[in-house]
């Protein structure tokens, strides 16, 4: 553990606290369950930062039963201290007061993530409570504020070993500032799973006192660092080569971690952090890596005879198939572009990461060609899928209308053209297809039945794809474009909804039909055009009235309202395509009385979601049987 100062005076305060309550949402992004687990991060940050100086090496994150949080850490300890300009101890200015923290230039950090140094003051402001505990000198002191104001004067409460330090903190968020105040384990789990990858020997606890049925407890501890998490993101998928490679050094002042593998996928995936916080939009440091990585890989096929002269360069995109990749960098300035943090701008980021993985990735390429030329190998075969795909895509691009635009056939096109007013049912069958024509509002809704299920994208290389009819169809019908073409200025539907039977069958085309969205074209989910229609599981008749039912409980629920008698008449749907267009209509279609599923992206953990898909989707049983089983017990309550 390091030494360096950090005392009361390296608290710097900036300004007052008030605006936090009165628009939480500028300082947590929401004040949904997102903005609920943020409070979390924000104080688990803080721990980590500890961590990244070399002061902590142990975080204990618990779910109390009350659904508040504890966090422990073993760091130094917030500053008891009186921080003489504000006259009172810094862990008071730490908890009060907005934009004080030892991350505003008083030396107290070198790196740091947290959210604009203002995480702890807006946590207190946005609770109905919060109490600290900080362990220093053999003593323990503590304080506690209630809605962000001191409750008492810091006082010592108590005496520890000599040795101890470190902080804990307690806080029960405010239920009249968030919509949600529940927290959820898992969403906890996959961040600070993510944060103990990211910290190598960082080991974090998580505990749930909550369920009847005993506590739950995970603990994150990763002596590889980022190499793990690479290993972790390809657990279902097949590795190309047995290393993971890593490269680290630092440069310019910026200190670089990269850890990479291919492996039998046709998707790249690459996440990349900057001290520790998510960057879902990238920005200069993964730049850096990619130009590194393609001209890299051209130099040592070129110099070992895998392309010839006359062939063209392997382009990034075709380098990258199939890549799983952690660009993880700490710099000490880091300048982002945006409030939310979501893309780099530092410039010496970009020539770091390049220098580093250039220098490593040749030097590694040599000592194993057998790995090298595997990976070559595939670039060269995606090259090629590239350009069958490539002519492909030229047929699918959408028309202009002096080309005399061709929509699918079987598409039931609407006559309003602007987006905003339209929507498009992607329906499963042509009976069902053909009810739904029959049902809509021709105005504002488009009609495109698929015949069957498409082709699983997981498991297909471009070609094929721009080769697949019905996926032509939705491409053309949506007018946006997929992958690198992709414009959506061009869509011509606000809402893509996609409406399948309520079984199995329908649950595995709607999954196969995000795949494709998710991976293709991911911005339609990202901006929320994206919903799942819900059509009803139970049509009773009784009296000659109608009722229909979306669940088992909602029929229970109707049946205790009506009474339960041989009168009753209750139809179970098997599919669509059993309901008239009128029944179609009134339950499913109809805007007013219709329940859609919005469809949506937390893109703070896409690696998880990007496991998710691979997972459920891939190749490998395994992986996907042990996710099947240990979600079954939420399967009652999906909705798909």
């Amino acid at each position: 553990m390091g030494t360096q100062e950090y005392g009361a005076d390296q608290i710097q305060i900036l300004e007052g606290l008030e605006a936090v309550r009165k628009r939480p949402g500028m300082y947590i992004g929401s004040t949904s369950s997102r903005g609920l687990h943020h409070l979390v991060y924000e104080i688990v940050d803080n721990a980590v930062d500890e961590a990244l100086g070399g002061y902590c090496d142990t975080i204990d994150v618990t779910i109390n039963s009350d659904n508040s949080i504890t966090v422990i850490d073993n760091g130094r300890g917030i500053p008891v201290g009186i921080n003489h300009k504000a006259g009172i101890p810094a862990v008071e200015v730490v908890f009060t007061i907005l934009h004080a923290g030892g991350k505003f230039g008083g030396g107290g950090y070198k790196v740091s993530g947290g959210l604009h140094g203002v995480g702890a003051s807006v946590v207190n402001a946005l609770s109905e409570w919060l109490e600290v505990d900080i362990y220093a000198e053999g003593k323990i002191y503590n304080q506690r504020y209630e809605r962000g104001h001191v409750c008492y004067p810091l006082k010592i409460v108590g005496e520890c070993e000599p040795e101890k330090t470190g902080t804990k903190i307690s806080f029960l968020p405010d239920k009249t500032v968030f919509e949600e105040t529940v927290f959820d384990f898992d969403v906890l789990k996959q961040r600070l799973r993510e944060m103990a990858f990211l910290t190598k020997n960082l080991k974090i606890i998580l505990r749930d006192l909550r369920p009847e049925d005993g506590i739950v407890e995970k603990t994150f501890h990763y002596e590889g660092g980022i190499r793990e998490f690479v290993t972790y993101l390809n657990k279902s998928k097949t590795p190309l080569y047995e290393d993971v490679l890593y490269f680290e050094g630092k440069k310019d002042n910026v200190y670089v971690e990269v850890a990479m593998q291919h492996n039998d996928s046709y998707t790249e995936s690459a996440y990349s952090f900057v001290n520790n916080i998510n960057t879902p939009e990238g920005g200069t440091h993964l730049a850096g890596f990619r130009n590194a990585i393609t001209k890299t890989f051209n130099d040592y096929a070129r110099s070992a005879k895998l392309l010839k002269e006359s062939e063209a360069n392997l382009s990034g995109d075709d380098i990258r198939e199939g890549l799983t990749a952690i660009v993880s960098i700490k710099i000490e300035d880091p300048q982002f572009e945006g409030q939310t943090k979501q893309k780099l701008g530092n410039s010496e980021a970009r020539g770091a990461v390049d220098s580093v993985v250039s220098e490593q990735l040749t030097y590694y390429l040599e000592q194993n060609p057998t790995v090298a030329k595997q990976i070559c190998e595939k670039s060269i075969l995606a090259q090629r899928a590239r350009e069958a795909a490539r002519k492909a895509r030229d047929l699918t691009r959408r028309k202009t209308a002096l080309d005399g635009m061709t929509l699918p056939g079987k598409l039931a096109d609407c006559s309003d053209k602007n987006p905003e007013n339209c929507e498009i049912f992607i329906v499963e069958g042509d009976s069902a297809g053909g009810s739904a024509k029959t049902a809509r509002s021709r105005a504002t809704q488009a009609i495109l039945p698929l015949r069957g299920k498409i082709l699983n994208v997981e498991k297909a290389r471009l070609d094929k794809i721009y080769g697949n009819a019905e996926i032509k169809a939705m491409i053309t019908a949506f007018g946006t474009g997929i992958h690198e073409d992709f414009d959506i200025t061009k869509l011509r539907y606000g809402k893509i909804i996609i409406m399948t039977d309520a079984d199995v069958d329908g649950a595995h085309i709607a999954t196969l039909m995000l795949t494709f969205l998710y991976r293709f074209m991911p911005e339609l989910i990202k901006q929320g055009h994206v919903y799942l229609a819900k059509p009803p599981l139970y049509k009773l008749e009784k009296n000659k009235k109608t009722w229909y039912a979306y669940s088992d409980d909602e029929l229970a629920a109707i049946l205790d309202e009506v009474g339960r008698d041989q009168n009753n008449k209750i139809q179970r749907y098997k599919g669509l395509g059993e309901m008239d267009a009128d029944q179609l209509w009134d339950t499913t279609m109809d805007p007013e009385k219709r329940i859609l599923l919005k469809v949506s992206m937390d893109e703070e953990a896409e690696s998880e979601i990007d496991l998710t898909f691979t997972t459920l989707m891939g190749d490998k049983v395994e992986p996907r049987r042990e996710f099947i089983e240990a979600n079954a017990r939420n399967a009652k309550n999906l909705d798909i």
